[in-house]
Formats: C-alpha cells, sequence, structure tokens
C-alpha cells in the first residue's frame, strides 16, 4: 500500500492537474507513469460501471447514462496524453509500451460494452427516451450509448460475445501494428547525397534544409528523406530523373518490401477481422456496418458519389494528362513517356510556364510567423477570437507552442496547441486532435485543449520556415477542424467537437481553404520576409489564376483513395489474395498513369488501416460537395462576413 501511495503521488496523472486550465502537464510525465496510471484509471473506472450497472434503482438518465458519461474521467485524461504523443512525439519505449497496453484496453472496453445488466439500464432509458422530459440533446446521448453497445456487441450471445472479445482484441493490435510499422519504415529511409551535381534543378531552400537534415545527423553532403517537406520537394524540382525514381520507390513501397515493417499480412488480417465483426454482428460487409451511422447510409450513396465525380473530372484530368505528357515531350523528345515519379517535375514545370508562378515565388510571402498572424487572423474576422501565446503552459516539446484563446466577449473559449515540423517521433501527414473536449458539468463550461499537427517546411540557419501555397492550405484545414472543436457548446464531452458523424466533420476543415484563393484575405498578411512589402497584385492574381490548374487529376487520385477504401471494406468473403493485385484492380477505373508493379499505397494507406477513415475516405469529397454550397454565402455576402 505504501508503495502504490508514494506512486500515486508522484504520478502526475493519479489528480486532476493542478495547472493552467486543467492542461496536461507535459514536464512531469515520464514513460513511467502511463502503466501504472492506465491500470488505475482502468480499475476505478470499473468500479464505477459496476456501481452503475448493480444500482437498486430503477434505470433513469442521471443514474445510468450521465453516470457513464462522467465514469471514465481518468482514463480519458491518460489515454488522451499517450495516445496523442504516441502519433505526435513517440519513441521506441512508447511504441512497444502501446502494444503491452493494448490487449488489456481492448479487454478493458469490452468488460463495459459485454457487461449484460449494464446494457439493460442503457437499454431501458433508450426505451422510455421519448417520454423521460429528456432534452434533444440528452436524447441524442441516449441514444448514442444504446448505438455503441449494439455495435459493440451487447447483444450477441454469450458465445457469440465471448468471440468478440478475441476478435475487437486481436484487431486493436493488429492496427497498431500497421500505424507503427509505417512510422519505423519511413523513419529508416534516407538518401544522402554527396556530389553537388545530383541537386540540379533544387530550390536553395530545399538544398539548404538538406544540408541542415544532414549536419542533424553527424552527415557530410545533403539528406533526403520521406517527410512531406523533403520528399514533395525532390519530386518537384529534381532534375535528376533517377534520384525522382529511386525516392518514388522508397515512398511507394512502403511496408511492402518484406522484412519486419512490412503490412500486408497486417492488412489482410485488418480486412478479414472487420468482415468476422461485421458479420457477427449481423451485417454482410464492414462498409454496411459503418455506413448505417454515416450520412451517406450505405454503399450505394457512396459509389454514386465517386462514380459521378469519376464522370465528370474524368475527362479533364486525362486532358490535364495530355498537356503535361506533351510538354514533358517539348522538353526530352518525343519518344519521352511519362510515369508516376515524373508527375510532380513536369506538371510543376507547365504550370510555371502556363502561369509564370511556382511554390519559391510564394514561399517568401508564407514566413510562418505571418501565416499563423493570417490564418489566427480569419478567426478573429469570422468569430472574434482572439489568440494570445502562454509560456506558462507546459508543452511536450520544445517546438511546439501553446494559446490561450478567448472569444469575442473575451472569455475563455480553449486551449490551442500547434505543432508544425516534422521529427522522427512524429507520424506522417497532418491532423487536429484534442487532449481533453469540451463540457458542461455542475453548471462550469469546461472548455478544450485542442491540438493542430503538421509536417511543415523548417527554419534553417539563414532562413524562417517558408511555406508552400499546399503547406498553408492544409493548416486551413487543419486550424477549421480546430475550430470545430475550440467553438464546441455542448452539455455532454461524447457530443462535443468533431464527434460528429464522419463524413461531416469534414466540413468544416475543407470551408477554411477557400479563403486562400481570395485576394482580399491574402491582403492581410502575406507579406514578404525581408522587405515587408505585400504580396504584389500581379503574383496574388497568378495564385487566383492557377487555383483550378489540375483539379481533375487531384480529384481522380482522391476518388482513387475513396474506391480503394471501399474496395477493401465492402468485401463479402476473407481476402486472401495478393494486396498489390486487389489495389491495382481498384483503382483501375480512375488510374491515370502508368502502374508500377512493385508500388503499393494500401500498405501505408494509415487513414484507413489504422486511423478512423475505414469505409469512410469518401467523407472528404463528400464533404468538399457540402462546402462549396457553404462557401458560396460567403461569397454572395463577403468573405469576412459573420451573419
Amino acid at each position: 500500500m505504501t508503495i502504490i501511495n508514494a506512486t500515486a503521488k508522484e504520478n502526475p496523472f493519479f489528480a486532476p492537474f493542478a495547472t493552467p486550465y486543467e492542461t496536461a502537464p507535459f514536464d512531469r510525465v515520464q514513460i513511467e507513469h502511463y502503466e501504472p496510471a492506465f491500470e488505475e484509471a482502468m480499475k476505478v473506472h470499473r468500479e464505477r460501471v459496476d456501481q452503475i450497472a448493480s444500482d437498486p434503482q430503477a434505470p433513469t438518465f442521471t443514474n445510468t447514462i450521465e453516470a457513464m458519461e462522467y465514469s471514465g474521467e481518468m482514463l480519458s485524461r491518460v489515454a488522451n496524453v499517450f495516445f496523442n504523443l504516441l502519433s505526435a512525439e513517440s519513441n521506441d519505449e512508447m511504441m512497444d509500451l502501446s502494444q503491452q497496453l493494448s490487449p488489456r484496453l481492448s479487454e478493458h472496453n469490452n468488460y463495459i460494452y459485454l457487461n449484460e445488466p449494464l446494457f439493460q439500464r442503457v437499454k431501458s432509458v433508450y426505451d422510455a427516451r421519448h417520454a423521460s422530459d429528456l432534452t434533444p440533446e440528452q436524447v441524442r446521448l441516449v441514444e448514442k450509448y444504446h448505438t455503441d453497445f449494439e455495435r459493440s456487441g451487447a447483444t450477441l450471445s454469450v458465445d457469440d460475445k465471448e468471440k468478440y472479445r478475441q476478435l475487437s482484441t486481436e484487431l486493436s493490435k493488429v492496427t497498431l501494428d500497421f500505424g507503427q510499422n509505417n512510422l519505423r519504415e519511413t523513419n529508416a529511409y534516407e538518401m544522402l547525397l554527396t556530389d553537388r551535381s545530383e541537386l540540379v534543378g533544387l530550390p536553395e531552400t530545399l538544398v539548404e534544409a538538406a544540408a541542415a537534415k544532414a549536419k542533424s545527423k553527424e552527415k557530410e553532403g545533403w539528406l533526403f528523406d520521406l517527410t512531406a517537406p523533403s520528399y514533395m520537394g525532390f519530386m518537384k524540382y529534381s532534375s535528376r530523373r533517377d534520384l525522382r525514381e529511386k525516392l518514388y520507390m522508397a515512398y511507394n513501397t512502403k511496408s511492402v518490401k518484406g522484412g519486419p515493417y512490412d503490412n500486408q499480412e497486417n492488412i489482410q488480417k485488418i480486412v478479414n477481422l472487420r468482415l468476422e465483426i461485421a458479420r457477427l454482428l449481423g451485417y454482410d460487409k464492414y462498409s454496411e456496418f459503418v455506413l448505417k451511422n454515416r450520412m451517406a447510409k450505405n454503399d450505394t450513396a457512396v459509389f454514386e458519389l465517386l462514380d459521378e465525380l469519376a464522370a465528370a473530372f474524368g475527362p479533364v484530368a486525362h486532358q490535364e494528362l495530355d498537356d503535361v505528357q506533351e510538354y514533358a515531350r517539348q522538353l526530352e523528345g518525343s519518344s519521352f513517356e511519362i510515369q508516376p515519379w515524373d508527375w510532380s517535375y513536369y506538371a510543376d514545370k507547365l504550370r510555371e510556364d502556363r502561369f509564370a508562378l511556382s511554390d519559391e515565388m510564394t514561399r517568401p510571402y508564407f514566413e510562418l510567423e505571418n501565416v499563423k498572424r493570417g490564418v489566427f487572423g480569419l478567426a478573429t474576422d469570422l468569430y472574434g477570437l482572439r489568440f494570445q501565446k502562454n509560456p506558462a503552459i507546459a508543452v511536450y516539446h520544445p517546438e511546439v507552442e501553446a494559446w490561450d484563446v478567448y472569444d469575442a466577449n473575451g472569455d475563455f473559449l480553449s486551449v490551442l496547441y500547434t505543432d508544425f515540423h516534422p521529427r522522427e517521433g512524429k507520424r506522417s501527414g497532418a491532423w487536429m486532435t484534442s487532449f481533453k473536449g469540451q463540457y458542461v458539468k455542475d453548471g462550469i463550461d469546461s472548455r478544450p485543449h485542442v491540438s493542430i499537427v503538421m509536417n511543415f517546411t523548417r527554419p534553417t540557419e539563414t532562413r524562417p520556415a517558408l511555406l508552400t501555397y499546399d503547406e498553408v492550405k492544409t493548416f486551413l484545414h487543419e486550424f477549421g477542424h480546430a475550430l470545430h472543436g475550440m467553438l464546441s457548446k455542448s452539455t455532454y464531452e461524447s457530443l462535443s467537437g468533431t464527434s460528429v458523424y464522419r463524413d461531416f466533420v469534414e466540413l468544416p476543415s475543407h470551408i477554411m481553404e477557400n479563403w486562400l484563393i481570395e485576394k482580399e484575405y491574402l491582403d492581410k498578411f502575406a507579406t514578404h520576409y525581408q522587405t515587408g512589402e505585400k504580396m504584389p497584385e500581379e503574383l496574388l492574381q497568378k495564385i487566383v489564376d492557377a487555383s483550378n490548374y489540375n483539379t481533375g487529376y487531384a480529384t481522380l487520385r482522391q476518388l482513387s483513395f475513396g474506391y480503394l477504401d471501399m474496395a477493401w471494406h465492402s468485401l463479402k468473403e476473407p481476402f486472401e489474395g495478393d494486396v498489390r493485385a486487389f489495389e491495382q484492380a481498384a483503382m483501375e477505373r480512375v488510374q491515370l498513369l502508368p502502374v508500377v508493379p512493385e508500388a503499393c499505397m494500401s500498405t501505408s494507406f494509415a487513414h484507413i488501416f489504422s486511423g478512423g477513415y475505414a469505409a469512410g475516405y469518401y467523407s472528404y469529397k463528400w464533404s468538399e460537395v457540402m462546402d462549396a454550397d457553404a462557401f458560396s454565402l460567403f461569397k454572395k455576402n463577403g468573405i469576412f462576413d459573420k451573419s
């Protein structure tokens, strides 16, 4: 007992955080704190659940649903920190610990959702929800809990519940394996160049960044890897076709070459486990299970969307491909055949030739500090929000910044963490997440702690972080998710922030991207980092003019991911085939560039195999359709209209 008390006293997770706004005390958290904190949190949660399940009083919203809502506070406190850092600031110890925790957390989840007395109480409240004088929000919470129990096996027989336990535990482990294999494979690859002639075509910003990366690893030369700024910059600018091919093959054969980080077997396990779980719950396929609780509702609606967009944008995309192919032949000869590792290079050259525009022309006007001012300023213009950096809030890495966010009345709204640059412990991509959701309890509005995590161009010894146009667009996108979380005004955390339909959740993020081609907006922050001069009107116009360049190609590329996702998750029989062959068949309808037999998207498709987008990747295009309608009102009433 003495040891336990000592551990509890030293472990920051064993009590509500005594910090500004109860933010996570990252400066105190050690790796050894997590496991005992998880064990204690699960123990406390189980005890509270048992009390709810055995309550002799008749089940009501308050003693059952609301009690459940608040029963796992400590577990949320621990899990939100651990799993967010597992994505943003991971290491081998964290990944090993996650493997140990995964089956225990799965069993804990099953202990709750397969608890028959508890489910009967939830069902009783659900059956009486419209006759219990509940608010619409309370009715929605009741329905959510009832649905969650049903979809987690609560209505299964005793034998099938045991089967569900086994399947869900195994699935949680395999999805974790998938993501960690991706991170380790990405971190393992480096392309070190030692001859300056190999840098032909690369802008000085990229060369300097590569030199800094090599220096940081005590190597001579220029180091390129598979992080977004390094990979995408090299593919766009390098005149060395052989090196573009080399880097392309490294990026597009991640986790598919055999060895310890190969994900082909994991894909087979994941899709088959998901199918088996769906069947156990009474569905023919996993997509049917997922889409029942989405705006789309079924496969038919999803495929109609994908097919309509493919038909509409297909001719445009093929014309764009022909244009780039012809342009490349003008430069390289009539027999030149464009390959996937050529696309970014020649497409960018044609864009520069056609519009007199390149990333290197706009970068000086997209210095990160100015962009932050512009992105935050848009929230000020639209919602009256104010952002103030708070050095008193601990952060999990020196590069991370913490901000107090205030609403138009000057009241505290949220904490916002911003994390902009690639690191070995950070997975690829960009995302928004929360360390704490928003809720109201005992009349107090507990505000959220939101984080946006990116992999943007780093500063160098001679230049600040100068972003590409696409990086600024990504910032706006993720900031849209952050606004969705920060502006939340719900009573219950389970319903707050981004806890909405997956095919709606991308609307608040997509709509923010529209402002980036509005000259009135760009003029507010796009100033040269050295001279302070505003972006010239001519350059602003070029950005607007080029905004639809290769949209057909980009659309078909996104559709290929949507078709691939649906192919994996609309299987009606267990998958036993070749992953590459399956992928090629799934993408065939919208395939534009020649197929590279060795390449494979699926083995690094974290969105659907280790994220939350299984049978849901279509939601990006679904939301784009909605956001076009929504932004049309701003175009009509003024892009800073608050009404």
